[in-house]
């Protein structure tokens, strides 16, 4: 019986066309070998026959459609053929009357079952061959996306009512351009040529000082090239900041002995933001300056209280060293580049800022437009004590004029003569003049734009400095031609081969970086409200090679993964037959450099919670060693070997990055990955559990924190597995939820101008979960120091921002969270009655722990977002 019927429904489906032909295509559409068909049209036959006794006594003809060219032109007209023995020769009686062919009426319901089973398999046949087909297609693309299979468009075809014949329709639109052809265009138009010519641009130039005729002269040129780029939309911003610069009179470093003095130096770089006029103390050498440093000193050796301490280079940064020192009581802070890190120094001296922070910290918290009216504070940031660097040589002679015990062999680097400080009893003093002078500045952001096809709202920025204290070749000129080359090839790839990006690209070259990351900081304040809505990643350029050995690579762990397959298919400059991931190795994770406070792309992660990346090249066992120095030239940098092949690889690499970002329907951003880095928090959280319990308190929110997160990124994955991936508006909403992971993990019960990096990874503050893991580890070492009332403002804002991340996640609202769910510190209480947050500028060795900060600057860029 289940052939009959089977053979009747195919009977039914594909109807009697007239002619073999039409048959035969009917069958080969429903998937059916042709050599089938002859066995299944003989089948139908006796089918027929067969559903025929089954309905009625006598022989029945079923009624079949046929839709057929009519000889007057007429294709409307629906001709009903009620017998189709009549094709074959077979006179079959009809009765004269309806009624005589009728079935007997209990066979009524036997009919109208079979009519509603074939009906029911007609549904899951047409259902299953669409299914099928679009499952096809989105396999190809899929494929097609990641380079793993053929990418071929198979062009669309009708069948016509009057044969066989087919014609192919157009495809409208531009033409499609899979991932891996996208790449190889890339790799094809980037020159290293271009790179070194660029890089020729800041060759003969003693400085390119933020504000100054030299670095405005490079904004105008930068605005043309942009131009001859054919960018849909080029614009700059301007802003008016504060500045400190040198004075007409030269700092100077005195010993002073037996109230005589000797000048050790007068060098020609200077500190900005240090405190101007004469400070003199005790000399106490602190190693790097860390706060594990400072208190190896306090405790074993002397207080610091009035001291002038020394520092070497490295490890944290200046401003990080001088915020300890101050918190220890320090008057003024010298630094110096050790040869042991930095190489044969001689006589260099580099420049630097101390303002912990980024932005202009004159208006913190408020984007430095010329019609803004500022308040009259400034960012706590300002260290207020003299800070200057020296050269290695001056660093020597000062040591050797101290008289107490000499440091020991891990902290002696590269100058044997150190020594720790004077004896008790001992008159000698260094003596510390700055005459550094505040000066008004208005400097540009130059910006480039290619507009996105589908998404014009949504972009990826790519960023590099322009300004230098000195020539600054490798601090500024690499991330500048790199910037401009990409600007090019990306430019040219959009207007002469046809690609259409899905989101924008915005090309950004900043101003004031060597004063802290001043011209972004800036742009980022002045959009604070929207930039986390629109800006996906943050691609920095700068000082993109300062070596050739190592290859060093800071980013968001969102883009972990993009990295990882780019890094796969970008070929190795040193070695071209093994890629950059060979080089690297595939537990490249644990390599990875931690953003830091002279990283433009700090304040772009930890301020407006954009993912960000920043690679290149250096050498990890010796600094860079001209870096901020007047020596930063061409014909140094020329000095790292294969240096044009170098800044193509990195160009390569940040190119990648943009293209793949804005190329794919779906964001290419790992947001599962923080439900890994959450699980190793977890981990040095556990050996705590029960000394938290002996306080009355308990880990146990903050895991299950952490267990919503995971939940709610399988959920997110789950939702996009399900998804259409044609439909426009819920790709753009998924997507959204994607791109805001970042965004969520800045605290929101945090004053962004109190504690403007709220990142509760990678922030500054009592807030991150570092500075939780730290104060935990006082329950083991010295449990009298733990700050109770802290520790349990610690972990609400770790739980409550981790649980507001997973809400959003998971695409729910925070206040879906019941007050049954709240852990008992909160429970009866609202956002408001959370205990004040006292900002700390710094944890861990940055560790500046002075009183509420109105912070580091980030301010914006008129235009941005009128012009996509």
């Amino acid at each position: 019986m289940c052939i009959p019927l089977l053979t009747w429904i195919l009977g039914i489906f594909c109807g009697d066309r007239g002619t073999a032909s039409v048959d035969l295509l009917c069958f080969e559409f429903l998937g059916l070998r042709s050599s089938w068909w002859v066995l299944l049209r003989k089948a139908m036959d006796h089918a027929r026959a067969a559903l025929s006794s089954l309905f009625s006594a006598e022989p029945m003809s079923y009624t079949r459609f046929s839709i057929a060219r009519q000889t007057d032109g007429d294709n409307s007209h629906v001709e009903m053929k009620l017998s189709a023995d009549d094709e074959e020769g077979v006179d079959i009686e009809r009765p004269e009357h309806v009624h005589d062919s009728m079935a007997q009426p209990q066979r009524n319901g036997k009919k109208l079952c079979f009519l509603v089973i074939a009906a029911v398999l007609l549904l899951l046949i047409g259902f299953l061959i669409g299914y099928l087909s679009y499952r096809g297609r989105m396999q190809l693309a899929a494929r097609c996306q990641d380079g793993s299979g053929r990418c071929e468009i198979t062009p669309t075809a009708s069948y016509l009512v009057d044969g066989d014949e087919t014609v192919e329709e157009e495809i409208q639109g531009p033409p499609v351009i899979y991932w891996p052809q996208l790449k190889a265009m890339l790799s094809d138009k980037l020159l290293a040529k271009n790179l070194g010519d660029r890089l020729r641009q800041r060759a003969g130039l003693d400085s390119f000082e933020a504000g100054e005729a030299e670095d405005t002269n490079m904004a105008t040129y930068i605005h043309e090239q942009f131009n001859s780029f054919f960018l849909d939309k080029v614009w700059n911003d301007e802003h008016y900041i504060k500045l400190q610069i040198r004075g007409s009179t030269k700092n100077k470093v005195s010993v002073l002995i037996n109230d005589s003095e000797e000048i050790l130096e007068m060098p020609d770089a200077y500190v900005a933001y240090s405190e101007s006029g004469s400070f003199s103390g005790k000399p106490v050498y602190v190693n790097y300056g860390l706060k594990k440093d400072i208190e190896t000193i306090q405790k074993s050796v002397t207080p610091l209280n009035g001291t002038i301490v020394i520092v070497r280079a490295g490890k944290i940064t200046l401003a990080e060293k001088v915020a300890n020192a101050k918190e220890a009581g320090a008057v003024g802070v010298l630094m110096y580049m050790d040869s042991f890190k930095y190489g044969i120094t001689g006589t260099l001296t580099p420049f630097g800022h101390a303002h912990l922070g980024t932005g202009d910290p004159y208006t913190p918290g408020f984007p430095s437009f010329n019609h803004t009216q500022f308040p009259p504070v400034e960012s706590s940031g300002l260290p207020h004590i003299a800070v200057q660097t020296i050269s290695s040589s001056a660093a020597a002679k000062l040591f050797s004029k101290m008289d107490g015990d000499s440091c020991s062999e891990d902290w002696k680097g590269g100058i044997h003569s150190c020594k720790v400080t004077t004896k008790q009893e001992s008159k000698i003093m260094v003596k510390l003049d700055v005459n550094n002078s505040m000066k008004d500045r208005k400097i540009l952001n130059i910006f480039g734009a290619i507009q996105g096809s589908e998404e014009p709202d949504r972009y990826v920025v790519i960023g590099a400095q322009r300004d230098s204290w000195g020539p600054g070749v490798a601090k500024a000129g690499t991330g500048t031609a790199i910037l401009l080359e990409l600007a090019r090839v990306i430019s040219d790839i959009v207007k002469n081969e046809g690609y259409k990006p899905r989101r924008s690209i915005i090309f950004a070259s900043w101003s004031a970086g060597d004063y802290g990351a001043v011209g972004a900081t800036e742009w980022l304040e002045g959009y604070s409200a929207m930039l986390h809505a629109k800006a996906f990643a943050y691609i920095n350029l700068d000082a993109a090679v300062l070596g050739a050995n190592h290859v060093k690579i800071s980013a968001s762990p969102l883009l972990y993964m993009l990295l990882e397959r780019i890094m796969k298919g970008v070929k190795d400059p040193a070695q071209g037959s093994r890629t950059l991931l060979d080089r690297v190795g595939s537990d490249w994770v644990k390599a990875v450099v931690p953003l830091g406070l002279d990283n433009a792309a700090f304040p772009f992660l930890a301020y407006s919670g954009i993912p960000v990346v920043s690679f290149g090249f250096y050498n990890k066992d010796e600094e860079y060693h001209f870096l901020n120095t007047k020596d930063d030239t061409l014909e140094n940098l020329r000095k790292i070997d294969n240096l044009d092949a170098l800044l193509r690889a990195a160009a390569e690499v940040a190119g990648q990055v943009a293209l793949r970002l804005t190329h794919d329907h779906e964001l290419f951003l790992d947001f599962g990955r923080y439900g890994e880095e959450l699980l190793a928090y977890q981990e040095k959280f556990l050996p705590y559990v029960k000394d938290v319990q002996e306080l009355g308190l308990t880990l146990d929110w903050l895991f299950f924190a952490r267990g919503d997160f995971q939940r709610a990124a399988d959920a997110l994955r789950r939702d996009i597995a399900n998804s259409d991936r044609e439909n426009k508006v819920i790709r753009r909403a998924l997507n959204d939820r994607i791109m805001k992971v970042e965004y969520d993990f800045l605290s929101p019960y945090l004053s962004p101008k109190e504690v403007p990096f709220r990142h509760v990874f990678f922030g500054r503050g009592t807030h991150t979960l570092q500075s939780l893991v730290e104060h935990l580890q006082l329950l083991k070492t010295g449990k009298s120091e733990v700050d109770l009332n802290l520790l349990k403002e610690q972990l609400a804002l770790a739980t409550w921002t981790i649980k507001g991340a997973a809400n959003a996640l998971g695409g729910h609202p925070m206040g879906s969270v019941t007050r049954a769910l709240q852990p008992p510190w909160l429970r009866g209480s609202s956002r408001d009655t959370v205990p004040p947050l006292r900002h700390r500028w710094a944890r861990g060795d940055a560790g500046a722990q002075s009183g509420a900060a109105n912070g580091p600057e980030l301010h914006a860029c008129p235009g941005t977002e009128a012009e996509l």
